[in-house]
């Protein structure tokens, strides 16, 4: 595939880098495999990183911070542009590697690689508006004022589902902010990260900038323990189930470091009975079918009105049926396969699961003949007290949910214990505002006769309680990536303190 060859992909690749001509050449841990979901065959392989590959290249990023932090913004700016350049002209290949790898279709690898570049370009401007706060002092000619100072290495540890994008939402941020970025990718999809390791290092290298961007590629138990262990590392930002993100987030705290964890949904979208069906109808499918359902966006569960349930459970049923599955290299496709095996079991052991508390399968639920691990989605008519409803499965299952009132509705979307993104589909105004407002959606994130999914790119990403709280790619989420300092400036011949103190006014 000539894709590969244009973005530095070898039949085996290492693991580990610095920055240009910083690859790691240890063979000494075990050699891992990037699998086609679509044919479970070998595209390549990496010799994944060791510890001492760790070391240098905690050594190399930290030697960096020293002499990044010292660049001007708007030249960190600078380098971030040239990496949006660098992406639009690989766009079409990177997008190819990122749907061969995990296995969204083309336009959903293209569309990630899009968002690498949108999100380059929202950084380039806030390398010129890290602003801070000038504040009125209680004592006179005094001045008060807020600045935000770079904060150091980055860890950031990203999923199989966006092997790119969400590198990216952190990296850029993070390089205009003063900081230099270790990156360990999911070892489902090593060769996505190797590519843009490659970008990164031609940008670096012609750029002149130092090794701002590292990465490594190695087991969980061994470099993953000492990337978020690292006291040399003041922020781990982690994107992945809630399981692990409550791991991470107690041994980074354990240290007082800092996290920015983006972990599970259960996404949910109401249907009320002003809505426009056809709006609401196509919106389930993408949120739904999208990417398989493996994104943290996906769209799990649907509240459909008692009196038209049938009525737009029928029209789903009719619109899943048209879903054509197979190579996400075809352009006709709509629904790649899931990412591995393990993900078919888990779809098949929600779905069995979910049946013996009393769901009825109305669509779907089958894993399909042949190579590959592709599956039928999946509509099921369920209730949302049931614990599986209450889980996330990554997988194309969406839970048909019937209500009496919009009331009943909003508790019962609340009743999960995620709370990263809602929709409603309504016409009617108070229906809307009442969703929005604090009695409505939980959710970090609340629209309105659009669909759960997709991040755009200015606003903050993120959700609530086992979401994780944290937030990314836009708003004021680039605090998070640097450290506050507060200064007061005594400008007067005189030293008074704050609140009236008096001390020492006799010595």
């Amino acid at each position: 595939m000539d894709f590969l060859k244009q973005l530095g992909i070898d039949k085996n690749n290492y693991g580990g880098c610095t920055g240009p001509g910083g690859w790691s050449e240890s063979k000494s841990e075990e050699k891992l495999d990037s699998l086609n979901p679509g044919t479970n065959e070998v595209i390549a392989s990496v010799y994944q990183a060791s510890e001492n590959d760790y070391e240098k290249i905690m050594t190399s990023s930290t030697e960096a911070f020293a002499e990044w932090r010292m660049v001007p913004a708007p030249k960190r700016g600078e380098m971030v542009r040239l990496m949006a350049e660098s992406l639009r002209n690989n766009k079409d290949a990177l997008g190819s590697l990122v749907a061969l790898e995990m296995g969204k279709i083309k336009q959903e690898g293209d569309g990630e690689v899009q968002e690498m570049i949108d999100i380059a370009d929202f950084a380039v401007g806030l390398s010129r508006q890290l602003y801070g706060l000038t504040m009125h002092s209680e004592r006179p000619l005094h001045r008060m004022y807020e600045q935000w100072h770079p904060l150091g290495p980055v860890g950031v540890i990203s999923a199989f589902n966006f092997p790119v994008a969400v590198w990216s939402w952190n990296a850029f941020i993070a390089a205009v902010c003063g900081d230099t970025v270790i990156w360990k990718p999911s070892s489902s999809v090593p060769l996505s990260a190797i590519a843009v390791q490659n970008l990164c290092n031609q940008v670096l290298e012609e750029g002149g900038f130092p090794p701002v961007f590292s990465l490594i590629i190695g087991p969980g138990r061994t470099i993953g323990e000492r990337l978020v262990s690292d006291r040399r590392i003041p922020l781990i930002s982690f994107t992945g189930s809630t399981a692990m993100g409550k791991r991470i987030g107690g041994i980074v705290g354990k240290r007082l470091g800092k996290t920015i964890l983006e972990l599970g949904g259960n996404n949910g979208i109401i249907i009320d009975d002003s809505a426009d069906l056809n709006l609401a109808i196509s919106s389930v499918l993408f949120g739904a079918v999208g990417t398989a359902g493996q994104r943290c966006t996906s769209t799990r569960r649907v509240f459909i009105p008692e009196k038209s349930f049938d009525e737009i459970s029928a029209k789903l049923v009719e619109t899943y049926s048209q879903v054509t599955i197979g190579n996400p290299l075809d352009e006709s496709t709509l629904m790649g396969p899931l990412v591995n095996e393990s993900a078919v079991n888990e779809y098949l052991d929600a779905i069995k699961r979910v049946c013996d508390e009393g769901g009825e399968v109305l669509y779907g639920g089958k894993v399909l003949e042949g190579k590959g691990n592709f599956v039928q989605p999946t509509l099921i008519k369920a209730k949302n007290s049931y614990d599986t409803v209450k889980e996330e499965t990554f997988a194309p299952i969406l839970y048909l949910i019937p209500f009496g009132d919009l009331e009943d509705a909003l508790n019962e979307h609340n009743d999960v214990p995620q709370g990263l993104s809602s929709s409603i589909f309504t016409t009617n105004l108070k229906s809307a505002e009442k969703f929005l407002s604090h009695r409505g959606s939980d959710c970090g994130i609340a629209n309105v006769n659009i669909g759960t999914s997709g991040a755009e790119i200015g606003g903050a990403f993120g959700g609530e309680k086992e979401t994780g709280g944290g937030r990314e790619s836009g708003s004021d989420a680039w605090k998070a990536y640097m450290r506050r300092q507060t200064n007061t400036i005594n400008w007067s011949n005189e030293l008074p303190l704050a609140q009236g103190i008096r001390f020492g006014d006799e010595i």
